[in-house]
């Protein structure tokens, strides 16, 4: 029951996450990182009894567009010959990680329909925090965003890039899974047909276009993955991208991995539709990193992209060969 609940609080908050925030409403999640699915307190002993077996190496995972940490999940295969059970232990990135690479996972929840510059800082400053309260010197920082969640990591870096936070000074990798770099176009070809509806003389056409313009902050970001303000203020109700190049780059100093999705192996599809939801050139920010830095895997869509095998794979794949990895195509 409480993950439905959790759930469905996630999907209110992508949809109306703004209005929630500005009308001080209790049901906008605070971001935070979550424990068993409760808040984490920014206390020493808080952290001391939530990490008792911490390492060095910290891994962030970040959920994407109305979603909670649980989406990571996935139920853990049983043992041979032993019935399958609703009871069995999950499983996700973050503790495999911890059980093959001795990462201590760490997972947030946040306000997905708040502006992505909003849950940005947000971010950054739980990163503080997480330098304050973990309880061993950290060593490596991995950060691993799906979707809208990669979006939030970049946003965090560059907020943290400009007020020089401590937490950049650490190795840092970053991991965008079906993360939109170039905006999403079905996002922009809403903004337009609002746009056209709102420009009719139709009180019903007019009305449409009301409720429609309804969605949130966060939602509308996504167009054209805006993750200042300064790019919210400047947008336009176009289909193309707004810029050829974005106006904030990869930090160099950072090392990063773009996974990029496609339904199907064919041209045709994977041009219109990517992974059904982010175009290819968007996962894959064409013309915005190295060739080295991008993997391309086929036959996979944006919602299962967070539990995938074959991400995984190429995640330690990626861990163990950052500074050498080939661009690759995975089927």
């Amino acid at each position: 029951m409480a993950a439905i609940r959790d759930q469905l609080l996630a999907a209110v908050n992508g949809i109306f996450g703004d209005y929630l925030v500005r009308s001080h409403n209790g049901l906008a999640i605070d971001c935070g990182f979550f424990v068993d699915s409760k808040p984490l307190q920014a206390e020493r002993s808080a952290w001391a009894a939530a990490y008792p077996n911490a390492t060095g190496r910290v891994a962030v995972l970040v959920h994407g567009l109305m979603a909670t940490e649980r989406n990571w999940q996935r139920p853990a295969a049983p043992a041979p010959g032993a019935e399958t059970s609703a009871a069995l232990p999950r499983e996700d990135f973050g503790t495999r990680l911890a059980a093959d690479h001795g990462y201590t996972p760490l997972y947030v929840r946040y306000n997905t329909g708040q502006p992505i510059a909003d849950s940005g800082a947000q971010f950054a400053s739980l990163l503080d925090d997480l330098c304050a309260m973990y309880p061993v010197p950290i060593t490596e920082l991995l950060l691993i965003g799906h979707s809208m969640g990669g979006l939030v990591i970049r946003a965090a870096c560059y907020q943290g890039n400009h007020e020089g936070a401590a937490w950049l000074n650490i190795p840092t990798r970053a991991v965008y899974i079906g993360t939109p770099h170039r905006g999403a176009p079905f996002e922009r070809l809403g903004r337009v047909t609002v746009n056209v509806l709102t420009a009719i003389n139709d009180p019903v056409t007019r009305a449409i276009a009301s409720v429609a313009n309804l969605r949130s902050a966060g939602i509308q970001d996504l167009g054209d993955a805006d993750l200042r303000h300064e790019d919210r203020a400047r947008r336009r109700p176009m289909i193309q991208l707004r810029d050829g190049q974005h106006p904030v780059p990869l930090l160099p100093h950072l090392q990063h991995l773009l996974v990029a999705g496609t339904i199907s192996d064919k041209a045709w599809l994977t041009a219109l539709f990517g992974d059904s939801i982010v175009p290819l050139s968007s996962a894959r920010y064409d013309g915005g990193v190295e060739p080295n830095q991008v993997v391309t895997i086929t036959g996979i869509g944006h919602s299962v992209m967070l539990r995938d095998d074959r991400v995984y794979r190429v995640i330690v794949s990626w861990l163990h060969h950052a500074s050498s990895a080939p661009s690759q195509e995975v089927g």
